[in-house]
C-alpha cells in the first residue's frame, strides 16, 4: 500500500517535514517514492506547500493520506478537488418470492 505521509528533516527542536509518497513497509524517514510538497510548523501560521497535481495523481491511484496529511491537505482545499469514486459491486439478485405466512395460508383456504 502508497501512503502520502510527512517525513521529519531539520535540526533538533526545530522540526521541518517532507510531504512524501512512500510504502506503508517504509520506515518514516526511509525510501520514499516522490516528494510532493513540504510542511514547517514552526512558523506563525504554519507554512504548507504542495503540488496539487502530484497530490491528486497519488490520491487518484489509490495512495492513502495518513490523519495529519489529511487534514493538511484539507485546509489546502486539495481534498475538495478529490472525489474518490466508490465502485459498486452489483450482486446478481434473486427474485424475491412471496412470503406465505399462517393468515394468508388460512385465508386461501378460508375462500377457497
Amino acid at each position: 500500500m502508497v501512503k502520502i505521509r510527512l517525513r521529519r528533516v531539520g535540526t533538533r527542536n526545530k522540526p521541518m517535514y517532507r510531504v512524501v509518497v512512500a510504502d506503508h513497509r517504509s520506515p518514516r524517514d526511509g525510501d520514499f517514492i516522490e516528494i510532493i510538497g513540504h510542511y514547517n510548523p514552526m512558523t506563525e501560521p504554519e507554512t504548507f506547500v504542495v503540488d496539487e497535481e502530484k497530490a491528486l495523481k497519488w490520491l487518484k491511484h489509490g495512495a492513502k493520506p495518513t490523519d495529519t496529511v489529511l487534514r493538511l491537505l484539507s485546509k489546502a482545499e486539495v481534498m475538495d478537488k478529490f472525489k474518490p469514486t466508490a465502485v459498486k459491486k452489483e450482486r446478481a439478485t434473486k427474485p424475491k418470492k412471496p412470503k406465505t405466512t399462517s393468515k394468508t395460508k388460512s385465508t386461501t383456504e378460508e375462500s377457497s
